[in-house]
């Protein structure tokens, strides 16, 4: 078995207030893994350590076996990450927004991100015009065209419609086939039901669950995720 990540007694403190309390979590390569929780239960700055964004205060993180702190620059090589908050080069156009990521990158190609975007014309128009929903696609396809051994996804569907959320969520289950990880975070929990071989509810910096969904209904007798999370984040 191939661990994409690991995470060992991780513990991340903003002054006084730990975000995060003592973190264990192990993800297979491979698998599209799913972190859900509140607005500030630490999801994000989980992901920004393994991004190498943000350091550990305490414990233990690495990536394909590699430590987010001594080896950030590998790891780097290795992961892609999209934040919830990500913005775009509001002056460049879309073509050329995926252009410098192939450039800078190395590696994937133009003609694989145009696919991935799915914005045809509206590509050549500067990227400060697009809708919310236009930005998102451009910044995911920026992320997956890389074809990363990592993807980190926050809220990757965020401010799309239906019909893009279904394309993103199909895009992402067929780049977990081809062997890319996937770390995703999201509110929409029957999204995180589709999409997720695994999920961890995080709350208040502490991982209290994880574990396949339908065992997880089964073993709390609960009919969804929905009611799932309000459980174990209320402790009832």
């Amino acid at each position: 078995m191939v661990l994409a990540i690991e995470v060992s007694d991780l513990w991340k403190h903003f002054g006084a207030k730990p975000a995060l309390r003592g973190v264990h979590l192990a993800v297979e390569e491979g698998a599209v893994f799913g972190v859900i929780g509140p607005n500030g239960a630490g999801k994000t700055t989980l992901f920004r350590i393994l991004a190498t964004i943000l350091r550990p205060s305490k414990g233990v993180v690495k990536v394909f076996g590699h430590d987010v702190v001594r080896e950030a620059g590998t790891v780097r090589d290795l992961i892609s990450y999209l934040p919830e908050d990500a913005g775009v080069y509001k002056h460049l156009t879309g073509h050329n927004y995926l252009g410098m990521i192939a450039s800078l990158y190395g590696r994937g190609s133009l003609e694989m991100g145009v696919e991935i975007s799915g914005l045809g014309d509206r590509l050549r128009e500067r990227a400060g015009t697009y809708s919310k929903g236009m930005k998102r696609r451009l910044l995911l396809a920026g992320c997956l065209m890389t074809s990363p051994r990592l993807a980190i996804l926050d809220e990757p569907t965020a401010g799309l419609d239906v019909e893009h959320a279904v394309f993103v969520r199909n895009l992402i289950r067929e780049y977990a086939a081809k062997g890319t990880t996937v770390l995703v975070s999201s509110h929409n929990m029957l999204e995180v039901n589709y999409l997720c071989d695994e999920v961890a509810i995080l709350h208040n910096g502490i991982l209290l669950e994880r574990g396949i969904p339908r065992e997880l209904l089964a073993k709390y007798d609960v009919s969804n995720l929905e009611e799932l999370f309000v459980k174990k984040v209320s402790g009832s």
